[in-house]
């Protein structure tokens, strides 16, 4: 909670920030990594700082955080911070560079704003910032706790024992411990992070959700190819596609995400397009497994039946469940698929019953426009949560 002297210093001045975030954050990364090339080289994803995608999120968070500052201050920070922290947490974020990014973002505040950062505003938004930074800070201390590691020691060695081409672009790799303990326990929908030393030297990091179910001896992520389209191809995806092979190690986080299957027996909606079947796959999974009975209707959108990864595999996993039903929507459907339609995703022939719980991963006009259907039809705001696969930019309010 903002004290009070701090109150009406934030709202009168946050109008000025937030116009101001997007340069005052790309000042700050520019400073930030003249000081520490090696974040930018070891912890920081390149391809999101090239395309503006991780300033935009950062300049958004703040902006966010201060407004529920001030507007709802008695809501608990994880409503907004959770996400970040479970990212933080996959990278083996410590709390002593929370001073290294207070340092320079505050250069950057100072030298974007000039003589309006009086030291009454300075001060006013030092405490937003360690408000901000000591919430994280004890999300990701607990985070850390249920993993089982000390503060950002999350990396563990795993081998690569299998590896599937699930789609022309998609990838799958098992991993196994190298050490010989079992894997880590995580929960229908979590990812990992990959750590990849790449020729250039540096060690990249990506995310990838755990596409089988928890319970077994190994895990599974699944490798979407990033195509650059005009920009540069995704540099991690392009190695692991590339050079990983059966028999090599890699680091691999502990488990991490708040996108997680509830438990319970009411009626799961599960809708997915391209690579963001991947969540979605280790919740079916996880249903198929423990032998649940619940109501489950499955969306899935792809360009086309070959581009669809793990289409075999979620055909038989909804077919093991006994009350679960799928429709498929291809953009070019072909001959391969006729029992799928033709274009995008459309709501007006699934059942959309009370009480319903909807999760989605994909394409974020993908998930705004099934977001907005389901709260057409009457399912609540609170009960649609999703995924973004990179930074969350903010572009779904109101979900999670």
């Amino acid at each position: 909670m903002l004290s009070e002297q701090s109150v009406p210093v934030v709202r009168a001045t946050l109008p000025a920030v937030a116009a101001a975030l997007g340069d005052i954050t790309e000042l700050f990364y520019r400073k930030l990594f003249a000081a520490h090339p090696g974040l930018l080289r070891d912890l920081f994803n390149r391809g999101n700082q090239a395309g503006g995608e991780q300033q935009r999120a950062l300049a958004g968070s703040v902006a966010a955080f201060a407004g529920l500052l001030l507007e709802r201050p008695d809501a608990r920070p994880d409503i907004v911070l959770g996400r970040i922290a479970h990212k933080h947490a996959s990278l083996g974020i410590t709390s002593d560079q929370y001073k290294t990014v207070h340092r320079h973002l505050f250069a950057a505040l100072a030298e974007v704003l000039g003589d309006a950062v009086t030291p009454e505003v300075a001060a006013a938004w030092d405490e937003v910032y360690w408000l901000m930074a000591n919430a994280l800070m004890a999300i990701e201390a607990r985070l850390y706790a249920e993993a089982g590691v000390t503060e950002g020691d999350v990396w563990r060695r795993m081998e690569v024992v299998g590896r599937r081409e699930e789609s022309p672009d998609a990838l799958g790799l098992v991993l196994r411990p190298a050490d010989g303990r079992s894997v880590p326990s995580f929960r229908p929908g979590q990812y990992v992070s990959v750590r990849s030393q790449l020729p250039d030297g540096s060690r990249q990091i990506r995310q990838y959700s755990l596409s089988a179910a928890p319970g077994r001896t190994e895990l599974r992520i699944t490798v979407k190819r990033v195509h650059g389209d005009g920009r540069p191809d995704g540099e991690v995806s392009t190695w692991l596609h590339e050079r990983v092979r059966e028999g090599d190690v890699l680091d691999v986080s502990a488990p991490f995400g708040d996108l997680t299957l509830a438990a319970g027996d009411g009626p799961l909606l599960l809708a997915s397009a391209g690579i963001g079947i991947t969540p979605v796959l280790a919740m079916l999974d996880h249903l198929a497994a423990t032998g649940a009975t619940r109501p489950v209707t499955v969306l899935h959108a792809d360009r086309t039946p070959a581009a669809h990864a793990h289409r075999r595999e979620q055909r038989a996993l909804v077919d093991a469940l006994p009350d679960a039903r799928i429709h498929l929507f291809y953009e070019e459907p072909g001959d391969a698929a006729p029992e799928a339609s033709a274009g995008r995703v459309d709501l007006a022939g699934v059942d959309v019953p009370p009480g319903l719980t909807a999760y989605l991963c994909g394409p974020v006009p993908f998930m705004r426009a099934v977001r907005g259907g389901l709260l057409r039809l009457g399912v609540a705001a609170e009960a649609v949560h999703y995924e973004v696969f990179g930074p969350d930019l903010g572009l779904i309010p109101g979900g999670r």
